[in-house]
């Protein structure tokens, strides 16, 4: 048996010289791409009013009730839409939120039907819900509180968010900027004209809601 060895030719000075320049070209274009600020991360910044869409997928409600003075009945509600400005600053925002009532779901199903009928939520007769908001406390820059009015059952009253948390960040993926946290709020629900089952079922509702909206 008998090996050929075929010499490889030497590189050309001239073919490293430009194999060489199109690395550094390569480095010095990914450097200045790391160096610019995105579009997201630019308007993070940005002193302008911004409009942010409400992401369902990362937006919820939830509320709970207490049952007979033991345990807590707690459910959500899965159908949710709006969107929020703020103007970091001037310390202004505004906020419009619709809810579905029918989409009221507490995992028990008879339940379900019951929270539906005319007994509580009327769904057929009152099938959104809306919160509307255009006082915002600002502490930090950020919002810690919006004070707005709901309208459920036909009847409104007035509603405060109060933030647990809230930040903002620059989506991956979409390249956008993304604002959100957590929010607490209680109300009476006979100040509604929800009466049936008190004072068994109790009056107190109280809601925790996690929003996340994208900017426009």
């Amino acid at each position: 048996m008998s090996f050929i060895l075929t010499p490889v030719k030497p590189a050309s000075a001239r073919s490293v010289l430009l194999g060489a320049a199109l690395l550094a070209g390569a480095h010095l274009a990914a450097a200045q791409a790391a160096a610019e600020p995105t579009p997201a991360l630019a308007s993070i910044a940005a002193d302008t009013p911004a409009v942010y869409l409400i992401d369902p997928a990362h937006t919820h409600i939830q509320w709970e009730v207490r049952h007979f003075g033991t345990s807590t009945s707690r459910g959500r509600f899965d159908e949710i839409s709006g969107h929020v400005t703020l103007e970091r600053a001037a310390q202004r925002g505004e906020a419009s939120i619709t809810i579905g009532t029918a989409t009221i779901n507490s995992g028990v199903a008879p339940l379900d039907t019951i929270l539906r009928s005319s007994s509580f939520l009327d769904v057929k007769n009152h099938p959104q819900a809306y919160f509307v908001a255009s006082q915002f406390r600002f502490a930090d820059g950020q919002p810690v509180e919006l004070r707005g009015e709901l309208t459920l059952h036909g009847a409104s009253q007035p509603v405060s968010l109060r933030a647990a948390s809230f930040n903002c960040y620059a989506h991956p993926v979409l390249k956008r900027e993304v604002c959100g946290g957590d929010f607490e709020a209680e109300f009476s629900r006979s100040g509604f004209g929800i009466t049936y089952g008190l004072p068994f079922v109790g009056d107190t509702v109280k809601l925790q809601i996690g929003i996340e909206a994208i900017r426009q």
